[in-house]
Parts: structure tokens; C-alpha cells; sequence
């Protein structure tokens, strides 16, 4: 049994082995046949492989170069989103508050925090700002205006008609004693229907419209504070705002007298939230802290530098621009002064000066012999001016002072031409035997308030801003002579009053332009002023940012800040729509 056993196993063993020598055969010959056997044909295909795998090769290449290079052209080297922007400005910062701005640092952080009612536009006319409209009715003594919709202060409140009504009695309040007072003189304001908010004049005005270009403050914040204490207010160091830029902080500068003030875009500006981060201002002493701003590079940028300055930047990351300005630099006459009351001796002086030399002292701008300029009103016939005589000066003004040495004082500012032009001024009186004095002083709030307002000069070398519009009621009109107003010659003339308000009435421009040279006669034979030249704005700005556009037309120098929203200082790449 055993052994009948033993034989079947070892005949199952027998079976397995021969089946798997089998197998193992047909395995080797399978693989022989179906893939070693294949070998010899390689060589008679490799033409066609080869062929292939290049063809492959070159689609793949074709199809990266053909994404780099639409991707490239899609892309562009642009002004993108963030950053900061930095300019330098001159003077000190004693209020934020746009109410009180009067130095060129208060001016320009009024200008990039608060929006005006009215805004002078790309065009150098005026456009409206808040306003979302405005209108008059025929007399051209009732103006409408209506708020855009969804104004908001940075706070998040509503910017409203009670807002505009506060901000129009603060002007008018002589305890305030703003420098728009004269704005809304006589000007009755209030809320009319609709929503409406409503300006009645006194008289008719064909550009009242441009008067409007004042800042709006809040009621909400504001509205409790006495007038008398409004420049003391908290606000004026840390404002509500409602323009492009809202306040952050401020700190001091590397020197005593520098300081740094920083902005942040607003979410509320009514034209958008801009481009740039953040605006920062840096204050100066004078221009000679500007130009080693500049040349360190701490700043991106300055308005506060003249033509003749632009060698002293020695670095090569900047550009500068000139744009025209609707300003005039003037010699103004205290006509109420005891020293220089007298028209006679006006026009002595007007003849005896030579007023090239004191141009000269002012290159790269534009001599200005009138107030009066081509670009606000075309006039046919121009009063001939006086031909220079110094020796019937010095004869003349010996005459009318009996032989008596004349004294008078010259007052200016601390600003570009200004303190050379009247150095000048006093050596040109000199030569015709008036003996002169210079008082400079820094233009700020005490400047205005003890200098301008109570005319503290005999001579005031200024300048002024003449507008967009030819309106100069302000300047020479009797009911500007006093000390809210800005007749800084404080002229007073009947006819020429009327002149004035005639021109500013009809809105026949033929009409207007004979009251306006009739005007003028009076003007250069009265001699309340003596026209010097028409100021440019130089920007110089560093390589690396956009600015206000080349083809803005500038009639005062913030004007620069018309498309602030656009300007850029961080360069990217964006893709564009193919």
C-alpha cells in the first residue's frame, strides 16, 4: 500500500516538472519571437523615430516660445496700486484746519485733505467738486448748487447741506477771520428746496461760481466749538476730512524745525479711493532745506523750488516741469499810508524805478504789466504804460516832499523772488532819494493777521492769486480796503467800484471787457499797484513716480492736485486684455 502510494507521488512530480520545462520553453520562445526578435527591425525604423522624436521636440518649443512671447505682449510695465508719496513743502503747519491754511505746507495738506465745493478742473476753468450741479437764475444773483449723492467725511458720516450752512457762517463770522471771508461777503446762504442750497447776492456776478472753491469742515465735530476758539479746536491738529487723504499723524523731522505729517488714502473721496497708499507731507524751513530733502532722497518730490533753483538739485533721479500759474507778483501801494497817499508821487516812483532790474531778480517768469491776463478775458485796448524817467522822478518826488528825505517801509515774505525783488526795489528807490527799509517775514497766520490785515506797510511786495475768472473786486474794490478784505493797496475809487461791479454783472462779454479797460486807465494812472511778473510752478519729482498730468492747465499751483488720485509711486506688471 505504502509503495503503491510512494509510485503516484513521484509520478505527479514527474508530470509537474516536465509541464513547467515546458512552459519555461514556450515562455523563452515568446519573448524571443515577440520582443528580442523585434530588435533587427530598429535599425529600419530608426529614420522615422528620429523624425518623430524632433517633430516633438519642436511643437514642445514652439508651444513655450509661443507663451512667453503672447505673454510678454499681454503684459506692461505700469503704475500700479500702494505706496508713498512725499513731497516737500516750506513753512510751519500751525492748524490743519483748511479754514486757516495761509504758509504753503498748511495749503497743500488742506488741498489733499478737503474737497471744495467748487474745483477749478483739467481745463483751468472752474468745475464743480462736492457740487454735484450748479445754476443762477437770469439776474445772476441767486446760484443753486446741489451736493452729490453718498458724501461721506472720513468718519463714515454723510457730508450734507448742514455742513455747507455751518461752514458758510463760520466764513462770514469776523471772529473766525478766515481768509475766505470775502468769498461770501453780503452773500446770504441758505437751504432751498429740493435739497437744494441757495447763495443770494447782492448784486449780480457772472462768476460766482468760482468764489465757491472753499473747503467744507463738519458740523458734527465743529458744531459746538466757539467761533472766537475755532483755531484752538483739537481739530486743528487732528481732522475730520473729506478730500483724498485722510490724517494719520505727525512727527518730528531730523531738525528742530521739520516736520513730517502722513496721509492715507480715503475710502470716502467722492472721485475714488487713489492709487498711492499713502501722501506724506515734510515741512522746511526754507528752500534750502528742500533742495537737501531732494538731493538725499527723503523726498519724492517738491512744488517749492523756482527755475533758477533747479541747478542746486544735484541728484540725477529727478525731472522737473514748469506749468503757467494764474498769480501775478505785484508792488502794492498803501494808498491810506501817509508816506505814499499821494497818486502825484506814485507815479513818480512808477517812473523812476526800473522795473526790468526788478524782473530780472525773477528769471523764467513772464513779465506782467496788468492785473488783467489774456487767458481769463481777451481785451481789445490796453492803457498805454508810463515811460521810465528817473530824472523827472527824483525832480518830482523832491517837489511834493518839500526837500525832505522820504522813508518807507517794504514788507514781503520769505518766498521764492520775493525777498530779492524787494532788496532791489529799495536800491531802485534809493537811486530817485527815497530811503527804504525790508521787513521779511515767514507767511503764516501772524503774517496775515498783523502785516496784511492791518496794512502795515507802505509797500507790499505779493503775490496774489488772479483766478480763473477776470474778477478783481476782491483786490481794488472800496468794500474790500479793510481788514477782512484783500484790496491790499486799500484803493478806494467810486468809478472804479463800479467799473468793477459792472464787469462782474452783466453777462455781456463785449460789455465787460470796456468796464474792464476803463478800469485798467484808472488802475495804471492812480497807480495802486505796480505789475511785476506772472510766477510759474517748477515740479520737480523723482523718476520713479507719476504726477499730475502735462496737459492739466494750472491757475494756482494746488491746482497740481486736480487728478491726485491717479498719481502713482510703485511701478508692476499688468496684464492687458488682448
Amino acid at each position: 500500500m505504502k509503495k503503491t502510494v510512494r509510485k503516484r507521488g513521484q509520478r505527479l512530480v514527474r508530470r509537474f516538472s516536465n509541464a513547467s520545462v515546458r512552459a519555461s520553453e514556450g515562455g523563452r520562445e515568446h519573448i524571443r519571437e515577440n520582443l528580442i526578435g523585434r530588435f533587427s527591425h530598429i535599425a529600419s525604423i530608426r529614420l522615422l523615430i528620429l523624425e518623430w522624436s524632433l517633430m516633438v521636440l519642436a511643437v514642445m518649443m514652439l508651444a513655450t516660445t509661443q507663451a512667453f512671447w503672447f505673454g510678454e505682449s499681454y503684459a506692461e510695465d505700469t503704475f500700479v496700486n500702494g505706496g508713498t508719496y512725499i513731497e516737500a513743502t516750506v513753512g510751519d503747519v500751525n492748524s490743519l484746519n483748511p479754514l486757516f491754511a495761509t504758509t504753503s505746507s498748511e495749503k497743500t495738506l488742506s488741498r489733499l485733505m478737503f474737497a471744495t465745493i467748487m474745483a477749478n478742473d483739467y481745463s483751468g476753468h472752474t468745475g464743480i467738486g462736492l457740487a454735484n450741479s450748479i445754476s443762477h437764475d437770469e439776474s445772476g444773483k441767486v446760484w443753486t448748487i446741489k451736493l452729490r449723492d453718498g458724501l461721506k467725511w472720513s468718519d463714515g458720516e454723510p457730508i450734507t447741506n448742514e455742513d455747507v450752512l455751518f461752514t458758510a457762517e463760520l466764513i462770514k463770522n469776523p471772529a473766525v477771520n478766515t481768509g475766505y471771508d470775502s468769498n461770501l461777503s453780503n452773500v446770504k446762504v441758505y437751504e432751498g428746496e429740493g435739497g437744494s442750497i441757495v447763495f443770494e447776492l447782492p448784486a449780480s456776478y457772472a462768476d460766482f461760481d468760482s468764489a465757491l472753491n472753499i473747503p467744507v469742515v463738519p458740523k458734527h465735530i465743529l458744531g459746538n466749538v466757539d467761533p472766537k476758539t475755532l483755531i484752538e479746536n483739537d481739530f486743528s491738529m487732528s481732522p475730520v476730512t473729506s478730500g483724498a487723504f485722510v490724517f494719520n499723524a505727525m512727527q518730528a523731522g531730523a531738525k528742530a524745525d521739520e516736520k513730517v505729517y502722513y496721509l492715507s488714502a480715503s475710502d470716502h473721496y467722492y472721485k475714488g479711493k487713489p492709487m498711492l497708499s499713502n501722501f506724506a507731507i515734510h515741512t522746511y524751513k526754507d528752500k534750502y532745506g528742500v533742495v537737501n530733502a531732494v538731493n538725499s532722497g527723503a523726498v519724492t518730490a517738491t512744488a517749492e523750488l523756482y527755475g533758477a533753483d533747479v541747478d542746486m538739485i544735484t541728484s540725477k533721479q529727478f525731472n522737473h516741469k514748469q506749468s503757467s500759474l494764474n498769480s501775478g507778483a505785484f508792488i502794492f501801494f498803501n494808498t491810506t499810508s501817509e508816506h505814499v497817499n499821494n497818486s502825484e508821487l506814485r507815479m513818480a516812483i512808477r517812473k523812476g524805478i526800473d522795473i526790468e532790474k526788478l524782473r530780472a531778480v525773477a528769471p523764467e517768469t513772464q513779465p506782467l504789466d496788468y492785473p488783467l491776463l489774456s487767458s481769463q478775458i481777451e481785451l481789445t485796448n490796453y492803457p498805454e504804460l508810463p515811460a521810465r524817467d528817473a530824472e523827472f522822478a527824483r525832480s518830482r518826488i523832491a517837489e511834493l516832499t518839500a526837500g525832505e528825505t522820504l522813508h518807507i517801509n517794504i514788507a514781503t515774505v520769505n518766498s521764492g523772488y520775493l525777498p530779492g525783488v524787494a532788496d532791489a526795489l529799495a536800491e531802485e528807490l534809493k537811486s530817485i532819494g527815497i530811503v527804504a527799509e525790508v521787513s521779511k517775514y515767514d507767511e503764516n497766520q501772524d503774517f496775515i493777521s498783523n502785516i496784511v490785515s492791518r496794512r502795515n506797510y507802505d509797500i507790499l511786495v505779493y503775490e496774489v492769486e488772479l483766478g480763473a475768472d477776470p474778477d478783481l473786486l476782491a483786490y481794488y474794490h472800496s468794500s474790500q480796503a479793510s481788514s477782512t478784505g484783500l484790496n491790499l493797496s486799500n484803493y478806494r475809487n467810486a468809478l472804479v467800484d463800479d467799473f468793477l461791479l459792472g464787469a462782474r454783472d452783466t453777462m455781456d462779454e463785449a460789455l465787460r471787457v470796456k468796464k474792464y479797460e476803463a478800469f485798467l486807465d484808472y488802475w495804471v494812472n492812480n497807480v495802486p499797484a505796480i505789475g511785476l511778473y506772472q510766477p510759474n510752478l517748477t515740479y520737480v519729482y523723482s523718476h520713479n513716480v507719476k504726477t499730475y498730468s502735462n496737459d492739466a492747465r494750472l491757475v494756482t499751483a494746488l491746482d497740481r492736485f486736480v487728478d491726485v488720485e491717479d498719481w502713482a509711486a510703485v511701478r508692476g506688471t499688468r496684464n492687458r486684455t488682448p
